[in-house]
């Protein structure tokens, strides 16, 4: 574009030195074009060569630059690749291990239904349920009380009246002696809560489970509350947490049927918390015992010191009436030694004088 632009030019220039030089001789115009043109054809050669070489030498630096740009861009883009392929290959890796993990897990859940299952076979047993009530009773109070603690509690505890609990409290008074027997009546509440069932078989069940509980309640408060022997009240330890919650949550009336009784229902939880409490009471109860013993026994040296103070200042009142003693007796003494030393100075005319 530029080469023609000044061609063009060049052109313009010839159209005007001939218009100004028409009337001059032909050779002349025509020798002088001659070396106009020569002149001209070496400025546009010359010009040629450096517009080429400017053209080049910004066509190399564009090609430099556009090479380094590109450079830079593989470089980050192959960084970014290989970031991206290391996140990948961890985010697999993690789901890799979650995979087996779930595996593993499903596994142990197979086990689990498995061992579910063999537990309901068991627990359909009347008989297996209350050796699994009085084992997790028999667990509950050795985590709170300690391993056999007879002091605290016994297990399988006969009362006077030939009945046996399946624990014993030795609360402080005036609590005294508290019974806890393991209940666990599970058949007709299955029944009650099995939505497959229906509504009036979940009826007749539920009027069941109230009749098993109530029966529980009484058992529980005739044979183990003994006026004058034990406490005014029992505890009814429920094993399963499900029929607890179902007694205070949809049957209020049996929570205050067994408060008039006197008998409190607890599961493994609220049997826990009670049993802390009691525990945290007698701990305070020793610990005031304690405080009330080394109280009697300031309150009696306090005896012994007043009687100490007292011989102190009669044995003090002694040592300053034998101290006056001694000083009156070091008075006569020196009398006594003056005289001896005025009589062994005088001579016989004195002492006739003195007769």
């Amino acid at each position: 574009m530029d080469y023609i632009i000044v061609t063009l030019l060049v052109i313009l220039i010839i159209i005007v030195i001939i218009s100004m030089f028409k009337n001059n001789n032909e050779a002349n115009i025509t020798e002088r074009l001659g070396k106009l043109e020569v002149n001209m054809t070496k400025e546009i050669a010359t010009f040629q060569n450096d517009l080429t070489k400017s053209l080049n030498e910004d066509f190399n630096n564009l090609n430099d630059k556009i090479e380094i740009k590109l450079n830079s861009i593989n470089e980050k883009v192959n960084s970014r690749m290989e970031e991206n392929f290391e996140k990948t290959n961890k985010t697999f890796a993690s789901v890799l291990e979650r995979l087996t993990k779930i595996d593993e897990a499903q596994k142990k859940i197979d086990v689990l239904s498995n061992d579910i299952v063999s537990l309901q076979g068991v627990l359909t047993d009347k008989k297996s349920r209350g050796v699994f009530g009085e084992i997790t009773l028999s667990h509950i109070m050795a985590n709170v009380f300690g391993d056999k603690n007879d002091k605290i509690y016994q297990l399988q505890f006969t009362l006077p009246n030939k009945t046996v609990a399946d624990c014993i409290l030795f609360a402080p008074q005036p609590l005294g002696m508290i019974a806890i027997d393991s209940k666990f009546p599970l058949e007709n509440y299955q029944g009650m809560v099995d939505k497959n069932n229906s509504l009036s078989a979940r009826k007749e069940y539920e009027k069941r489970f109230k009749l098993d509980v109530k029966k529980h309640i009484d058992d529980i408060s005739s044979k183990y509350i003994i006026p004058t022997l034990t406490s005014d009240q029992a505890i009814m330890f429920l094993p399963a947490e499900a029929i607890f919650a179902e007694i205070n949550a949809y049957h209020q009336d049996l929570v205050e049927y067994s408060y008039k009784k006197r008998v409190w229902i607890t599961s493994p939880t609220t049997l826990i918390s009670t049993l802390t409490v009691i525990q945290v009471i007698i701990k305070n109860m020793e610990r005031d015992k304690y405080a009330q013993v080394i109280h009697n026994e300031l309150n009696k040296l306090g005896v012994e010191f007043s009687r100490y103070k007292e011989r102190w200042d009669k044995l003090s009142r002694s040592i300053q009436t034998v101290n006056s003693d001694i000083e009156n007796i070091h008075i006569t003494t020196e009398k006594i030694t003056k005289r001896f030393e005025s009589i062994s100075t005088v001579d016989n005319d004195t002492i006739k004088k003195i007769d």
